[in-house]
């Protein structure tokens, strides 16, 4: 059975999570970034920090490994949502990007997130498509396009096109693709 973590270390790492965030929210660039502010902003000392993380580049990496498990339970979770519709599972889906958007769109540039959102999306239609009962045509989107596709719609609807409502951009979606 795996060892339960302090309350105290689950508290300052959200804290220097949501310091980090922050602070590149309102400087996207990561060389501007130091243990100090980052400690500073969260209200915890540099030693607190040193207890959790190697340094900055490794508290950016445990977020977005954070994030991405918390979208690849969430796709999970929509691959076997039976009771929802397909369009439904995308709306899904598109409100967990929204909600969490300054998160990923800070992470964007940091990181290997579209990499990810990629992958992710691409094993949600791989299964999708493992579980249609009928043959598919033989011309049939093969599913890497179909996947970027997505993911650059998803991609820029994050970075450029948020006055769309997650079910609208469902919507379209949803007819372009009969996701």
């Amino acid at each position: 059975m795996p060892k339960k973590e302090d309350p105290r270390t689950i508290r300052s790492k959200e804290m220097f999570r949501n310091a980090v965030l922050s602070l590149l929210c309102e400087d996207p660039s990561v060389s501007n970034l130091n243990v100090q502010k980052v400690a500073a902003k969260a209200g915890l000392n540099r030693t607190t920090f040193y207890l959790h993380y190697q340094d900055i580049q490794d508290l950016l990496t445990q977020i977005t490994k954070e994030i991405i498990n918390q979208l690849s339970d969430k796709m999970v979770a929509l691959k076997h949502a039976e009771d929802l519709s397909e369009k439904q599972q995308l709306t899904h889906l598109l409100d967990y990007l929204y909600i969490h958007r300054n998160y990923l769109l800070t992470l964007l540039s940091i990181n290997q997130f579209e990499e990810q959102l990629f992958l992710l999306i691409e094993e949600l239609i791989k299964t999708r498509r493992a579980n249609i009962e009928k043959d598919l045509p033989a011309d049939y989107v093969a599913i890497e396009i179909k996947t970027a596709s997505l993911v650059g719609i998803i991609m820029w609807w994050m970075r450029k096109g948020l006055h769309y409502s997650s079910e609208y951009i469902s919507d379209q979606i949803y007819l372009m693709y009969r996701v």
